[in-house]
């Protein structure tokens, strides 16, 4: 493969390839996205963490909800990938002409990190403790 315009990503090596672990939307009442979205669209709950975070099965993927205390991206919505080792991500994420917008952070289920590609788009880079 072969770079083939603006908006393609670059090529290089890929180790171990990781998939989108949740679309992050932040949301300024949890409660009432969660209806919204079940009503709306059938969403089935996974996990619900009072007015900070909700989780919906979204078919492959999960939509998180995130409250104002969980919001990390600044009312931006970004797709979150999780991986085995943040730090490691991150240094490849910078090395591809991506920045680190948050550092590594203790949150209440993973350590996360918010950071933007080459392009300006808002991901979430989240794993283990």
């Amino acid at each position: 493969m072969k770079y083939t315009g603006q908006c393609d990503p670059p090529l290089g090596p890929v180790n171990d390839p990781v998939k989108i672990g949740n679309v992050l939307r932040p949301v300024v009442d949890v409660d009432a996205a969660m209806r919204f979205s079940i009503e709306t669209f059938g969403l089935a709950m996974k996990l619900i963490d009072g007015d900070r975070y909700a989780a919906l099965d979204a078919g492959d993927t999960t939509l998180a909800l995130a409250g104002p205390t969980e919001d990390v991206t600044g009312c931006m919505p970004a797709a979150s990938f999780k991986v085995p080792d943040v730090n490691s991500a991150l240094g490849a994420l910078v090395q591809g002409g991506g920045a680190i917008v948050r550092e590594p952070e203790q949150g209440a289920h993973e350590v996360r990190a918010v950071a933007r590609d080459p392009w300006g788009n808002t991901v979430v880079i989240y794993g283990p403790r």
